[in-house]
């Protein structure tokens, strides 16, 4: 039985055996070993958290406490205050005469946020229940928080719970008061320190006991039928996280605990979370990368399958190259240098019977080149002598004007099919203008009329070959050939902010505005009209040298013309074949 061997395995089942052992199975040792930490420390973190949450809530609440304590220790060791209420006054009016000039002003900005209420209590027959002095009544004597009090016997303030109210009861006997009976009695604000509880961001329920162990105040919504019940008597789940900070060392608060009570599922919620996060993460890193292994396997499998078949095929004389594909890797390299040893094959049994129909392929058209050459110098050369001949024929006749017209139609012929040089001076362009518009004026005699303007300034400056003819031969031909009336053109070359301004008008027949639309479309595009072709060559090559540097503007009317008006740049740097 032949031993196993890595060799008999397929690439793509060594692959993802590799895939197992070196990624997967250390994956999830790893996920595992992770998870187990990763609870481990949310717990501790929620568990810091919520003391924290807890500590901060005893802090908020002994702030609001200690505004209280401030204004009751004000009002407490104030003499002239304690002398005034213990006072024994002859009539109303010295009371009220002493209310308005000393104890009213004495109550006055004492209120801040952590206070709702505060009033003080006195037997004295001779005060009016006025502001926040009033009369010790019987009524108040039964009241809840009096007989609380009565178990308080410290100079220091009170908490006492009464009717959902925390409120500090201090008794104003620091001075004699000739036996008289003074209280001082300060509400909480109840709804900032709910706010407190609401707001302590502490994930579980939060007791304020007494210092009897009785609770007093709590965040939890059913707490209105446990106050006043003993925390010890309430009964939890078995899976609570409990926690407790008690006030110690604060004399009007010694005794007085909050108590928190967290649900451990709360505290594990993100753990599970993380649980299922890491099994999902363990399953897609197996059949992910199972699928990625399967998918780059088969293509290796596929390419190199391909390059087997063409080497199969060069035995029977096949030379077909393998298609090109962007592949660097080794069986890239070996599809190319497969290609390349196909191509030399090729070409070696091939080179003898290619060489020679190559060579006289290349006779061939170098003999055409040759008469192609020929061609073009002999016909401008028999056009030009020609014309010359018909000129000397009128001057000999005597017929001095058509051979001033057969003499500017050389001079625009040469001109015209003269391209060794791509640019001409505004000089030159315009008597090229002007002899085409005398052999205009030739054929037309009266019904044309036309000026040319130029500014001396602009006549040396260097534009692209005619690109200023085209325009006005279509001004000629469209415009004043079918006009019924006298046709007038008029060209003018200035110099406005470093700019070459061109601007052709005729009274012709003008154009209509879908007409105008077709042209201005047409000489956008890469098409063809029939007509116009000079004007689309003209724009063409002005956006070839200039580029965005220049404005073309087509301005018409139907039946009254047509006004034309190209801007050229004079920066150097932008000056046509630089």
């Amino acid at each position: 039985m032949p031993r196993w061997n890595l060799n008999y395995m397929k690439l793509r089942d060594k692959l993802l055996l590799m895939y197992v052992l070196s990624v997967f199975i250390p994956i999830v040792v790893t996920n595992v070993v992770f998870y187990n930490v990763t609870s481990a420390n949310i717990r501790s973190q929620k568990t810091r958290d919520a003391g924290m949450a807890l500590n901060n809530l005893k802090n908020d609440l002994r702030v609001t406490i200690d505004q209280g304590v401030g204004l009751s220790y004000s009002l407490y060791t104030d003499p002239v205050f304690n002398d005034t209420i213990s006072r024994s006054f002859q009539s109303h009016f010295e009371y009220i005469d002493a209310y308005n000039s000393y104890l009213k002003g004495q109550f006055s900005g004492q209120m801040n946020q952590g206070i709702r209420w505060y009033q003080v209590y006195t037997d004295n027959s001779t005060i009016l229940s006025s502001g926040y002095i009033d009369r010790l009544t019987d009524d108040v004597r039964n009241s809840d928080w009096y007989v609380q009090f009565q178990a308080y016997s410290a100079p220091y303030p009170a908490l006492i719970s009464s009717d959902q109210m925390l409120s500090l009861v201090q008794r104003l006997d620091n001075l004699d008061t000739g036996g008289r009976e003074q209280l001082l009695k300060i509400d909480l604000n109840m709804d900032m320190i709910k706010q407190y509880f609401h707001n302590s961001g502490f994930d579980g329920k939060v007791y304020l006991l007494d210092p009897g162990g009785h609770i007093q105040f709590s965040n939890d919504p059913t707490a209105e039928a446990q106050i006043g019940k003993r925390y010890s008597e309430i009964q939890f789940p078995n899976k609570m996280i409990p926690f407790e900070l008690t006030y110690t060392g604060i004399n009007y608060l010694e005794g007085w605990s909050l108590q928190g009570v967290m649900d451990e599922e709360i505290v594990l919620k993100e753990v599970r979370k993380s649980r299922s996060f890491v099994v999902w993460l363990a399953c897609i890193n197996f059949v992910l990368p199972s699928i990625i292994i399967a998918a780059m396997s088969r293509t290796i499998h596929v390419r190199l399958v391909r390059i087997l078949k063409h080497m199969k095929k060069v035995k029977t004389q096949n030379f077909q190259t393998i298609p090109p594909e962007d592949a660097r890797d080794e069986i890239g390299q070996l599809t190319m240098e497969f290609n390349r040893m196909t191509e030399t094959i090729h070409n070696l049994i091939h080179e003898v019977y290619l060489a020679d129909i190559q060579k006289k392929d290349l006779e061939l058209k170098q003999q055409q080149a040759q008469l192609h050459a020929l061609h073009s110098q002999i016909n401008p050369h028999f056009l030009f002598n020609t014309l010359e001949s018909v000129r000397m024929r009128s001057l000999i006749k005597g017929e001095k004007e058509t051979a001033k017209i057969v003499h500017n139609m050389a001079k625009m012929f040469r001109k015209s099919i003269n391209w060794n040089q791509n640019d001409v001076t505004v000089k030159e362009e315009l008597e090229l203008i002007e002899s085409f518009l005398q052999i205009q004026k030739y054929r037309f005699g009266e019904k044309l009329q036309y000026t040319i303007e130029a500014d001396p300034a602009v006549l040396m400056y260097r534009i692209p070959k005619m690109v200023i003819l085209p325009f006005v031969e279509n001004a000629s031909i469209h415009g004043i050939e079918s006009s019924p009336g006298v046709g007038i053109i008029q060209l003018f070359v200035s110099m406005e902010n470093d700019q070459l301004h061109i601007r052709l008008t005729d009274n012709g027949i003008g154009m209509s505005q879908a007409k105008l639309e077709e042209l201005l479309s047409y000489l956008d595009q890469n098409t063809d009209m029939g007509e116009h072709v000079g004007m689309k060559n003209a724009y063409s090559r002005l956006k070839l040298c200039y580029k965005n540097h220049f404005t073309f503007d087509i301005q018409t009317w139907e039946g009254e013309g047509t006004r034309i008006q190209i801007k050229l740049p004079l920066d150097p740097s932008a000056m046509p074949g630089d």
